[in-house]
């Protein structure tokens, strides 16, 4: 299995892209502040949980990197909410395509990591959780 096949990742990776793609919409004077702020937190939570998942032998490494992920991923939905507060990004349906799937995907990176808590609890070998996003994406973690 690799990294590639985690959801959490796909998402993120998606996201990162459509970020990238907003950012470009923005005016001038925020292309060298929020603009480059929000390029980078969100490609961080896909980084963070690929750096997380090559070291997922080491239990501690592993959740290091997810919640790094996960810090991310909270940065970027302040970057988001300063962007529309500012009147900067006007696109108020892009906005809330993009704050309602990153507050998902904070979800489903926090269930993430209590499956990874859960799994490496209870067995010193270490493989990839088969479930770890409880009921829907509604559901509040």
């Amino acid at each position: 299995m690799s990294y590639k096949n985690l959801e959490i990742w796909q998402e993120a990776k998606e996201l990162s892209i459509k970020i990238h793609e907003m950012t470009f919409k923005l005016p001038k004077f925020e292309q060298f502040e929020e603009a480059q702020q929000i390029r980078r937190s969100s490609k961080s939570v896909r980084s963070n949980i690929v750096e997380g998942y090559g070291r997922r032998a080491y239990k501690q490494e592993y959740l290091r990197f997810l919640i790094m992920a996960q810090a991310s991923n909270d940065e970027t939905i302040d970057h988001l909410e300063m962007l529309i507060e500012t009147k900067s990004l006007m696109d108020l349906e892009l906005y809330n395509d993009l704050h309602g799937r990153l507050e998902i995907l904070g979800k489903k990176i926090n269930s993430f990591i209590k499956a990874v808590q859960r799994q490496h609890n209870s067995s010193p070998s270490v493989s990839e959780p088969f479930i770890y996003y409880p009921e829907s994406p509604e559901t509040s973690i």
